[in-house]
């Protein structure tokens, strides 16, 4: 998952990773796109991102029974 400091939404979409992550128990890597002018050009516009193996899954909100349906897939 990609945020930054201060980011509402990151903040919303991690509670919701968290709540999956318990339940369903993926390993879960957090990059902070903050000071990194690439990530910054790359994620800032739609933050938060969610990849899942790779692929850009998820932006701005996450809904949790999208994303458990996602992980399952």
């Amino acid at each position: 998952m990609y945020h930054a400091a201060d980011c509402r939404l990151c903040e919303r979409a991690l509670e919701v990773v968290r709540d999956a992550q318990a339940e369903l128990g993926f390993e879960l890597e957090l990059v902070d796109i903050g000071g990194d002018p690439a990530l910054e050009a790359r994620y800032r516009e739609n933050l938060p991102v969610v990849e899942i193996d790779g692929e850009r899954a998820f932006t701005y909100f996450i809904e949790p029974d999208a994303f458990r349906a996602r992980l399952s897939h």
